[in-house]
């Protein structure tokens, strides 16, 4: 078996193949030992379980994953890192790797095909930084049958995924994730531990998917219009942006504030789950 966390080893597999790493879709490979061992091991995944990975790589964290898990099933948007990673994984019985782009295959196909014997269904991700939040709500709002999301994503952008919804770091995004999972931050990721090494620094994440919301709006897309509205204007108040996203008049927004138990002066980022709720339901009654 390959050790993909040196870097010799690395460009040996993709020189052999004729690879060279692609900036354009965001490929860091993990050569720090400890971090993939660690990140399955956090993810809870036991030997009864199927897996999903988004972009496996070289294999790094696959092999890890195959070493676990009952099944797994890698999915690689890079062509050229197929037969790599043919290569890497010919280890692995329990491995299937597809050439595809997880926004465009039909993952609730995928699972029912490829994990109907697996008790539970992880997602375990590295993940690339410009395409970090689409994947996550992809996944959540498609409403899969899966137990958790594990990923490896820029720290920044962890702290804002599980931010404490009425915290001040959290934004529309932190409640979307915090409605369909409980999340939390699982452990830090030094720019060092990559090749190529990026500008920022990582952290690894961990979404315990609900099987039901915490709070059940009666209009559920009109729930998610009025949280996208609220923090549309994060200099201002909720009210200036409820107004303008929602185009309802400030008398109606004032009301339901009010109606809520809320200051009309009161800022997106100081309202929890609960009140956003609450919120959601008397502007509702409003339209």
């Amino acid at each position: 078996m390959y050790n993909l966390t040196d870097i010799n080893t690395i460009k040996r597999v993709m020189s052999r193949h004729g690879v060279t790493f692609s900036k354009a879709l965001g490929q860091n490979f993990i050569i720090d030992p400890e971090v993939c061992p660690l990140i399955v091991e956090k993810s809870g995944v036991t030997q009864e379980d199927g897996v999903l990975e988004i972009g496996p790589g070289v294999g790094v964290l696959t092999q890890e994953i195959a070493k676990k898990a009952k099944k797994l099933v890698a999915l690689e948007l890079d062509t050229r890192l197929i037969p790599v990673l043919g290569d890497t994984l010919e280890d692995f019985s329990n491995v299937e790797v597809i050439n595809a782009d997880v926004m465009k295959t039909d993952l609730e196909r995928l699972f029912a095909e490829s994990f109907s014997d697996c008790e539970n269904i992880h997602v375990i991700a590295n993940l690339p930084y410009y395409i970090t939040s689409p994947i996550i709500m992809m996944l959540l709002e498609s409403r899969l049958p899966v137990k958790a999301i594990t990923v490896m994503v820029q720290k920044e952008a962890g702290e804002r995924l599980c931010a404490d919804v009425g915290s001040r770091d959290a934004g529309a995004v932190s409640v979307a994730v915090n409605y369909y999972s409980v999340a939390e931050e699982l452990f830090f990721v030094p720019r060092e531990s990559f090749m190529p090494s990026p500008n920022v620094d990582s952290e690894v994440i961990k979404l315990k998917v609900r099987e039901k919301p915490e709070f059940t709006p009666t209009d559920e897309e009109y729930f998610f219009r009025v949280v996208k509205a609220a923090f549309s204007q994060r200099r201002k108040t909720a009210a200036n942006g409820l107004s303008s996203g929602l185009g309802m008049s400030k008398d109606k927004i004032f009301a339901a504030l009010e109606n809520s138990g809320l200051a009309t002066n009161v800022r997106a980022e100081k309202l929890t789950m609960e009140q956003l709720y609450t919120l959601s339901e008397e502007l509702y009654k409003m339209r």
